[in-house]
C-alpha cells in the first residue's frame, strides 16, 4: 500500500501519529539490501531537488539561459512569480552540463543514471543530460516533492521528441500523478471542480490568468491512479479540449473512466485554432471563467455532437453513435444515475427507454465481455431475462456498497442521526447503530472476510455498550484490517491539517444522514437484483416440474414488487437533490 508516496509502514505511522495513537513496533536491524532500497530512494528525491535548483539557476542567473529559456517563457507572455510559482527552468546546450555539476557534488553515476537524469554509455562516459537545450516543468507530487521532469525543446529543425519526460523510476511513475496537482489542490478544493487539461503551458496559462483550479495528465492517458488523485479533492470533473478529432475521439475511453469512478463530468471544446493556453491568453478571466461554465456540456450532448457531425444523414451510423453513447452509460456506477441518464438519452434521440435499456444490458455484457445468451428452443413458459450482477459493474455492487457502509462507521460512528420511525415518530441513532441494524435486518452476507472482521467488532462494541472507533482497529495485529481502517480515515481527511493549508473541502455534515440513507437503499436494492438472478436461473432449471417452477415465479415477482419500491423511493430522494449529484 502506498499513499502519497508513503509506504504501507509509513502510512500506518503516519496515520497513527495524526491520531494520537501508540504503536509497538519490534525494531530489527535492516538486511543490507533494505538499507540499500532505503538510501537510494533517499538520493533520488534529493537528486531531483539539486537538479531542480540547477534548473532554475541557469534559467535566471546565466547569459544563455536568460537569453534562449527565459525568452521562451516571456514569448509565451509568462509573468516571473509565475515561473517562479511552477518552478520552471533550462537546461543549458553543454552536452553534460549538469551530469559534471552533480558528479563534482559526490553524487555517484549508478544514481544519476537511476534518476534518468544522466545518460552513460560506451561512447559518453562521461555522461550526458537527458534533458539539454530544454525548458523544464518540473513534475511534483501531491505534497510538492520533486519526482521528475518534463522538458521542450526550443529548436525546431532538429530531429527529436517535441516533450521528453523523465522515465520510470523507483520515485516517479508517470500514471500516478497529475501535473500542477500540488500548486491546484487547494483551488480544486474551495471551488469543488477540477478542470482537467493535456499540456503543461495549459496549466501553467490558466493559472496565470487567475483560473487555478486546474491539472494536466501530462500527455499520457488518464488512469485509474489519476482519477482518485482527483476524487480525493471533488467529484466534479470538467475535461478542456482544443477541438483536435484525434485526440476527442480518444477521450472518449476518458470520459468513461470518470463515469465509471461516480465522477460528475462536464466536456468544453475551444474555438477553432484554440488550446486553453492560447485562449487564457486571448480573454480576460472573467471571460474565460463564464465561457467554461456556460459552454461546457454533459457527456451525453458532447459525445452526440461529435458522432452524430460523422454520422451525416447514415441511419446505420447514427445508431452506432447513440450505441456508443449507451456505452458510456453502462460505465455510470450508480444504477439510479443510468436510468436518469438513459431518459434524457430517449428524449434527445426520440427513442423508447425499453429499447436503450435493452441495448445498456448489452453494454454491460459486452463490458465484461460475456457471450450473450446462448439460441434456446421456445417454449410455453415464459422466459424472464436479466443481467447478472456481475456484468453490471467491473466491482462487485455488493461490495462496493458495503465498502461504502464500512467507512460511514468508521469515520462518523458515534454521529447521532435523527430518524422517524414507521408511525411517524422522532427518534434519534447514531450511524453505527443504524447500519449495523441494516446489515442484520436481512441477514446480508458480508462480501469481504476484513469487512466482517470490522463488522463483528463493531457489534461487539454494541452489545457492550460502547463505540469503537477507528483508533481501536488501529491497534489489532490483522495487518489487512489496519491497512483498510488507515485507508479509510485518511481518505476522510487526506490532506492532513485543511485550516493550515487552506484548504476547504465541502463538508459532509448536512448530507450525512440522507447520504447513509441512500447507501443503505442502494446496498437492498443490490441484494434484491442478486437474488432475483439466482431466482431466474432456479426458474430455466425447473421448466419441467410446475409445481417448483410457479413457486419460483412468485418468489420473482415479490421481489420484483420489493425493488421497484425501493427504486421509487430512491428516486423520490434524488428528486430532492441530495446525495448522487453534487451542483457542478
Amino acid at each position: 500500500m502506498e499513499i502519497e508516496n508513503f509506504t504501507y509502514p509509513e502510512a500506518l505511522r503516519h496515520a497513527a501519529k495524526k491520531y494520537g495513537i501508540e504503536i509497538d513496533e519490534i525494531k530489527r536491524d535492516l538486511t543490507e539490501d533494505e538499507k540499500q532500497a532505503q538510501t537510494d530512494r533517499d538520493l533520488l528525491y534529493k537528486i531531483h531537488e539539486v537538479a531542480n535548483d540547477f534548473f532554475q539557476q541557469q534559467l535566471f542567473e546565466t547569459e544563455e539561459g536568460q537569453t534562449i529559456g527565459y525568452a521562451y517563457f516571456r514569448e509565451r507572455e509568462l509573468r516571473d512569480d509565475i515561473i517562479k510559482k511552477f518552478q520552471l527552468g533550462y537546461s543549458p546546450e553543454q552536452r553534460n552540463a549538469f551530469t559534471a555539476y552533480a558528479l563534482e557534488k559526490g553524487y555517484s553515476k549508478e544514481i544519476l543514471e537511476k534518476s534518468g537524469l544522466s545518460i552513460f554509455t560506451e561512447y559518453s562516459p562521461e555522461g550526458v543530460d537527458r534533458f539539454r537545450e530544454r525548458v523544464i516543468f518540473p513534475i511534483l507530487s501531491f505534497s510538492g516533492r520533486v519526482l521528475g521532469f518534463g522538458a521542450r525543446i526550443l529548436k525546431s529543425n532538429v530531429k527529436a521528441a517535441k516533450y521528453l519526460n523523465s522515465p520510470e523510476t523507483e520515485i516517479y511513475h508517470k500514471s500516478n500523478v497529475l501535473y500542477g496537482l500540488n500548486q491546484s489542490k487547494q483551488a480544486i478544493s474551495k471551488q469543488n471542480v477540477c478542470l482537467l487539461v493535456e499540456g503543461y503551458m495549459d496549466v501553467v496559462a490558466l493559472h496565470q490568468n487567475g483560473i487555478e483550479n486546474v491539472v494536466a495528465s501530462s500527455g499520457t492517458a488518464l488512469t485509474q491512479e489519476q482519477i482518485k488523485l482527483i476524487k480525493r479533492l471533488t467529484e466534479n470533473v470538467t475535461i478542456l479540449f482544443d477541438g483536435d478529432p484525434a485526440g476527442i475521439k480518444a477521450s472518449f475511453r476518458s470520459i468513461d473512466m470518470l463515469l465509471a469512478s461516480e465522477m460528475n463530468i462536464r466536456i468544453l471544446l475551444f474555438p477553432e485554432g484554440h488550446d486553453p493556453d492560447s485562449f487564457v491568453r486571448a480573454h480576460p478571466q472573467e471571460y474565460v471563467e463564464k465561457f467554461i461554465a456556460e459552454q461546457a456540456q454533459d457527456f451525453i450532448d458532447f459525445k452526440a455532437a461529435i458522432l452524430l457531425k460523422d454520422a451525416g444523414a447514415d441511419p446505420i451510423k447514427k445508431a452506432e453513435a447513440i450505441r456508443d453513447i449507451v456505452k458510456s452509460v453502462a460505465a455510470v456506477a450508480n444504477v439510479l444515475k443510468q436510468e436518469v441518464y438513459l431518459k434524457e438519452v430517449a428524449t434527445k434521440f426520440d427513442l423508447s427507454e425499453q429499447t436503450l435499456f435493452n441495448e445498456l444490458n448489452v453494454q454491460k455484457q459486452i463490458h465484461q465481455q460475456q457471450p450473450g445468451p446462448s439460441a434456446q428452443p421456445a417454449a410455453p413458459k415464459p422466459k424472464m431475462e436479466v443481467v447478472a450482477p456481475e456484468a453490471i459493474q467491473t466491482l462487485n455492487p455488493l461490495l462496493e456498497l458495503e465498502e461504502k457502509l464500512v467507512k460511514h462507521m468508521l469515520n462518523y460512528g458515534d454521529r447521532v442521526l435523527n430518524r422517524k420511525d414507521a408511525e411517524d415518530q422522532p427518534y434519534q441513532t447514531t450511524v453505527i447503530e443504524e447500519i449495523v441494524r441494516h446489515l442484520e435486518e436481512d441477514d446480508y452476507p458480508v462480501q469481504s472476510p476484513v469487512n466482517q472482521v470490522i463488522i463483528d467488532e463493531l457489534k461487539k462494541g454494541l452489545q457492550e455498550n460502547t463505540i469503537i472507533g477507528s483508533n481501536f482497529f488501529l491497534t489489532l495485529m490483522d495487518e489487512q484490517v489496519v491497512s483498510k481502517v488507515s485507508s479509510a480515515i485518511m481518505e476522510d481527511n487526506p490532506l492532513g491539517d485543511w485550516a493550515r493549508n487552506n484548504i476547504f473541502p465541502p463538508s459532509p455534515g448536512d448530507k450525512l444522514e440522507a447520504e447513509i440513507e441512500d447507501d443503505m437503499l442502494i446496498h437492498k436494492s443490490h441484494y434484491i437484483e442478486k437474488l432475483i438472478y439466482e431466482k431466474v436461473q432456479q426458474l430455466q432449471e425447473c421448466q419441467d416440474q410446475e409445481e417448483q417452477y410457479n413457486e419460483t415465479l412468485k418468489m420473482i415477482m415479490v421481489l420484483k414488487t420489493l425493488l421497484n419500491e425501493i427504486n421509487r423511493k430512491l428516486s423520490r430522494q434524488l428528486t430532492k437533490g441530495h446525495s448522487f449529484f453534487k451542483e457542478q
